[in-house]
């Protein structure tokens, strides 16, 4: 039994050893960035705890009570050596973390567009962006392709080396849209708009979640990103125009059908909605993104902002129950 004691310590190591780090395995130039600025951050913070670590422990040797050979100095009271070192070096970390946080804040915009040196460094100079159309919903994402025509539900399907145009909002409460090894997270609200441009460098299959809490099904809130090259790409957009393949629905996303979709699934006897299945529509009413976005605004005309008129408003935003969050989103 005393030899097994021997192994405690790396009783983390083995706990962690069939797990993976997203943060830590970026697949775009922006969760490289994001990756690296993290590791350099934690590398400059453990310059404060490293040292005090290994202070504390010769101290607590040094000064023990059986070592009469130390100096015992009971009328000392200060030291400008000290003094210089305990405030001089917290200062000079907090100006190191500043600086390195001021430049990636703005490298790293979440609303700056891929930059041409990105694109150079997968070897995509000219590439062209893939704009999509991001709806949190309870709970649930839909994802608006406005040029192919298309959307999804609980399925984001890009192509590789395209930089990636994000205009999210929610249908609900706010969330957090985040696909960890693409980049950074962006908040998603009712009623406003915000951007994120991502780019993936390589195929694969990532995860998307939501990084805010919204109620009983958030665990599940999550979706797939199914990164893929450009021709394997277009015959999926071409999958999806086919009305016989089983992930399309036999209906248009439109005014009339979107209410249907946007509802939350029934919780009842206080048991979580099960996750919403992925589903394609292979033909979307036009301004479908931008009439979610104007519903919730309606009212501001009375306090002399600009919105759209009701009437002029491809969906209908009569209904009470749509200008409001569920009930039951626990928020």
């Amino acid at each position: 039994m005393k030899r097994l004691w021997r192994f405690f310590p790396a009783l983390p190591a083995l706990m962690l050893s069939g797990c993976t780090v997203d943060l830590l395995q970026p697949a775009g130039p922006i969760g490289e960035g994001n990756r690296d600025m993290m590791v350099l951050e934690w590398a400059v913070m453990m310059c404060v705890v490293v040292p005090v670590i290994i202070a504390t422990l010769i101290f607590a040797w040094k000064y023990r009570a059986s070592n009469e050979k130390a100096e015992y100095l009971r009328n000392w009271s200060h030291s400008n050596k000290i003094e210089v070192f305990i405030w001089g070096v917290p200062i000079l970390i907090i100006l190191v973390l500043s600086g390195f946080n001021y430049w990636s804040t703005h490298y790293y915009d979440p609303y700056k567009p891929i930059s041409k040196e990105m694109l150079a460094k997968v070897g995509a100079p000219n590439a062209k962006p893939l704009r999509v159309e991001v709806v949190s919903l309870d709970w649930k994402w839909l994802f608006i392709y406005p040029d192919l025509g298309i959307a999804t539900i609980n399925e984001l399907d890009v192509p590789t080396k395209t930089p990636l145009d994000f205009r999210i909002t929610s249908d609900s409460v706010m969330t957090s849209f985040f696909i960890p090894q693409l980049g950074s997270q962006i908040y998603s609200m009712a009623g406003m708009e915000t951007q994120l441009h991502l780019l993936a460098s390589r195929p694969g299959n990532y995860q998307g979640e939501a990084a805010q809490y919204t109620g009983p099904g958030f665990s599940d809130m999550r979706f797939r990103t199914i990164a893929m090259p450009q021709e394997q790409f277009e015959a999926w957009v071409q999958s999806v125009h086919n009305t016989e393949n089983p992930f399309v629905a036999k209906e248009a996303l439109d005014a009339q059908t979107y209410p249907k979709y946007q509802a939350p699934p029934a919780v009842s006897n206080e048991v979580a909605p099960k996750p919403a299945p992925v589903l394609y529509f292979s033909n979307v009413q036009s301004g479908l993104f931008e009439s979610i976005v104007a519903k919730y605004n309606v009212g501001n005309n009375a306090h002399g902002k600009d919105s759209k008129p009701m009437g002029d408003m491809p969906m209908d935003t009569h209904s009470d129950s749509q200008m409001a969050a569920p009930s039951n989103t626990g928020m």
